[in-house]
């Protein structure tokens, strides 16, 4: 058999979630979408900064993820910020409800692209940064930043 090669091209990126979290682990899960909501995202037309995840039920949703109506959609374009369901197996499902149930965690998403034709996103066990945490971040990444413009110099 010939090995199928894997495209992804990546259509949002929440580097906030970064910034405000610590990732744990990280899953991959497929998104319930309409027509005009794949065709807008094609264009990559999707936001994913102020989202969140929520177990209920045993299912699992995300809030918040805005994707732009599509020009051409007409009245098949559905609500922007409308509720989606991330389509995740039933055993990660119950492991990532007993992380969330514990203190300090939890779902965000943390990319939304294109795999091998599906919409796919990348949901992140996350916990809370505390703002010395996220200074700490901050001079870590200036100093490297140093680093790398003297390196830069130095070998010119």
């Amino acid at each position: 058999m010939a090995k199928e090669k894997e495209t992804q091209k990546l259509i949002a990126n929440n580097k906030k979630a970064y910034h405000e979290y610590f990732i744990e682990e990280t899953y991959e899960a497929g998104i319930s979408l309409h027509g005009t909501e794949v065709k807008s995202m094609r264009m990559g037309k999707c936001s994913i900064k102020e989202s969140f995840i929520r177990i209920e039920n045993g299912e699992v949703f995300v809030y918040g993820m805005h994707v732009s109506p599509y020009e051409k959609g007409n009245i098949f374009n559905k609500d922007p910020l409308r509720v989606k369901k991330l389509l995740l197996h039933k055993s990660e499902i119950n492991k990532l409800a007993g992380k969330v149930a514990e203190k300090g965690y939890t779902l965000v998403p943390l990319q939304v692209y294109f795999k091998n034709g599906k919409v796919k996103t990348q949901v992140g066990l996350a916990r809370g940064k505390k703002l010395y945490d996220k200074r700490e971040a901050i001079a870590k990444k200036d100093q490297r930043r140093e680093m790398e413009r003297d390196f830069k110099i130095k070998n010119i």
